[in-house]
């Protein structure tokens, strides 16, 4: 497709480089091909620059022979061929599939000594094989001194390869575009006096402007900044700062959508060329209000902390992992007898006998090893060393401070020399008041026996009847006698176990009911330890038990010389105890009624029974089976 007529125009030689390429070839090519009548020829220095420069549009000079003398490396783009291989080759070489086209155009210009201007050509060339690229180019003759056409000036653009090239750039600015309204930092272009070019999405959408409101103004008039006019005046400077190539960055506070203020990371940026010059200014924003806020929360925790630290009782202070205090408060001092100033920078060590110190270092490197809260000095007596170098009672409480890095340690640390002698009031008081209570149970008990002692003394002059009531009276002294002993026995006055009380009284109920010639076991399901009961309840308890296994002996195994009593006790998870007393004799159809019982033991079991809160039943069974069921006090069975 060559429109060979367009170009051809007629022009005498001496137009012929004024011609140019339609779309703009450049006119400063014409002086350096006019015929002899025109100014002198550029040198060849002159024309190495204009070859070497980066022109749009492909030049090349063809001698007599066509063959390359000069090119500029847009035409070798265009081509698709780099200079160095085109030069001093013919253009059937360069170009083979174009020659067929482009050899009659050149042979016309070298023959008819005419330019040829405009040509729209379809070629195909090496840097687009397989397809036609779309040309237009403008051949000129190059005359001598004598005015023969000695060789063809060449000035073309491939249409194809450009319209790519635009179209590659045009996809990359929108891509760029997308990118930047992708970003959710704000993002702009400013010419060097401060105009608006460009801004991305996030900015405009958060204040609620177009881009069209802010393109064109002074970046100080637009909506971010205009209401403050100290905050525009600054701007007016950051602006001419970063013109001359200074980088500006401030966190500034902007107005957004609904006259909102935001706080942001601010940076105004110069753009450089390859030559270092200053082309655009690029502003630059994060939004940084969670981070200010959260630095003003740190800001107001810091000045928290540091108040409750400085106003706490408690010697404090903050070590890291060599042992180093970084803090003190001022009760820390006082302990010590120094400055808290004094403190901060020197190792702990330093507050410590200086026997202790070896084993403190190696202390403080297994504590961080495997840091947890923890409190010093329960096991082990801990001691200070003050400035003046007396020595006092400690106790530290250790608490790793989370995330720090390297790891520290916020130590608390009370005198207790003051504590430790009230304890030990505290322990003189309660050895008296323990042995008080010891001589107490123990003359209780001693009493007891006396009365017990008076009663079978009692009896050696009594009838029979009288001698068995005075035996059962006895025997219930026996039992509360017992529960003093056993509370003297084990020093301990808030409970006894119930195991060994039961069995105790059990051997001392055989040893006293049990008739010669009889055998009567006693068997017993008690635990040796963990059934403890209070001293409230232990003796109603013990009494009713004194008489269910007094009322068994007399009259289970009336008719028989051998026979069984069963003692058994528990208590549930629930904490309800029960006590069993069973017999293998002839058994009972129903328990006495009280109203009716002639008998002081079936009279005074309800009334323990009540005491106890406790409630009272028979068990159905071989035998009498009569079952106890009972919370402490103050609970409900």
């Amino acid at each position: 497709m060559r429109k060979i007529g367009k170009g051809f125009t007629g022009q005498t030689p001496a137009r012929a480089g004024t011609g140019g390429l339609q779309g703009g070839a450049p006119e400063m090519l014409a002086p350096a091909f006019s015929p002899p009548s025109s100014p002198p020829p550029l040198s060849d220095a002159t024309l190495d620059l204009l070859f070497a420069s980066e022109l749009p549009v492909g030049l090349a000079v063809l001698d007599h022979e066509l063959r390359y003398r000069r090119i500029n490396p847009t035409l070798a783009a265009f081509n698709g061929v780099p200079p160095a291989q085109a030069l001093g080759r013919c253009v059937s070489e360069v170009l083979p599939l174009a020659w067929p086209q482009l050899q009659p155009l050149l042979r016309r210009v070298l023959d008819a000594g005419e330019p040829l201007l405009g040509c729209e050509l379809l070629l195909e060339v090496p840097s687009r094989p397989g397809e036609l690229s779309q040309w237009e180019a403008s051949y000129l003759p190059i005359r001598g001194g004598d005015g023969g056409v000695q060789g063809v000036l060449v000035q073309a653009v491939n249409k194809s390869v450009q319209q790519e090239a635009e179209r590659r750039q045009r996809t990359s600015a929108a891509r760029l575009r997308r990118v930047l309204d992708s970003l959710f930092a704000f993002v702009g272009v400013l010419d060097l006096d401060g105009t608006v070019l460009e801004a991305n999405r996030a900015p405009l959408e958060a204040a609620g402007i177009s881009l069209e409101e802010v393109q064109g103004r002074p970046f100080w008039d637009t909506y971010w900044w205009s209401y403050d006019p100290a905050m525009q005046h600054w701007l007016r400077e950051a602006v001419h700062a970063a013109a001359q190539g200074q980088v500006v960055r401030q966190d500034v506070v902007v107005r957004m959508r609904g006259d909102a203020r935001v706080t942001v990371d601010f940076m105004l940026a110069p753009m450089l060329d390859d030559e270092g010059r200053v082309l655009h200014l690029v502003p630059s924003g994060i939004d940084v209000s969670d981070r200010v806020a959260g630095e003003r929360a740190l800001r107001a925790s810091e000045a928290r902390f540091r108040s409750v630290f400085e106003a706490a009782p408690d010697g404090m202070t903050l070590v890291d992992v060599q042992g180093r205090m970084l803090l003190a408060n001022r009760a820390m001092g006082r302990l010590f007898g120094s400055e808290a100033s004094e403190l901060v920078g020197g190792c702990i060590d330093r507050l410590v006998p200086t026997t202790d110190r070896p084993a403190h270092a190696d202390h403080i490197r297994s504590y961080f090893a495997d840091a947890q809260p923890r409190l010093m000095g329960k096991r082990k007596r801990l001691q200070g060393l003050r400035s003046d170098g007396s020595l006092f009672n400690i106790e530290v409480g250790l608490n790793p401070i989370p995330g720090s890095e390297p790891p520290e340690v916020l130590a608390t640390v009370v005198d207790i020399d003051d504590r430790l002698a009230a304890q030990a009031l505290l322990e003189r008081a309660l050895k008296e008041k323990t042995a008080l209570l010891n001589e107490v149970h123990h003359r209780v008990k001693n009493n007891l026996q006396i009365v017990s002692s008076l009663l079978r003394l009692q009896s050696r002059h009594v009838d029979e009847p009288v001698r068995a009531v005075l035996r059962e009276s006895q025997s219930r002294v026996k039992a509360m006698a017992l529960t003093h002993q056993l509370l003297y026995e084990r020093s301990d006055f808030s409970a006894l176990e119930l195991g060994p009380y039961l069995s105790r009284l059990a051997a001392l109920l055989r040893e006293a009911y049990v008739e010669p010639g009889k055998d009567i076991a006693m068997q017993l399901d008690l635990p040796g330890e963990g059934l403890s009961i209070s001293l409230q309840a232990a003796v109603p308890c013990g009494l009713i038990v004194n008489e269910l296994v007094t009322n068994a002996l007399k009259h289970a195994f009336q008719q028989r010389s051998q026979g069984c009593i069963r003692i058994r006790a528990t208590r549930d998870a629930q904490g309800l105890f029960e006590i069993e007393v069973a017999d293998d004799g002839p058994g009972m159809q129903a328990l006495p009624d009280n109203d009716q019982c002639q008998t002081l033991g079936y009279q005074l079991i309800p009334l323990l029974a009540d005491q106890l809160e406790a409630r009272l039943a028979l068990v159905a069974g071989p035998g009498t089976c009569i079952r106890l069921a009972f919370r402490q006090p103050g609970g409900a069975a």
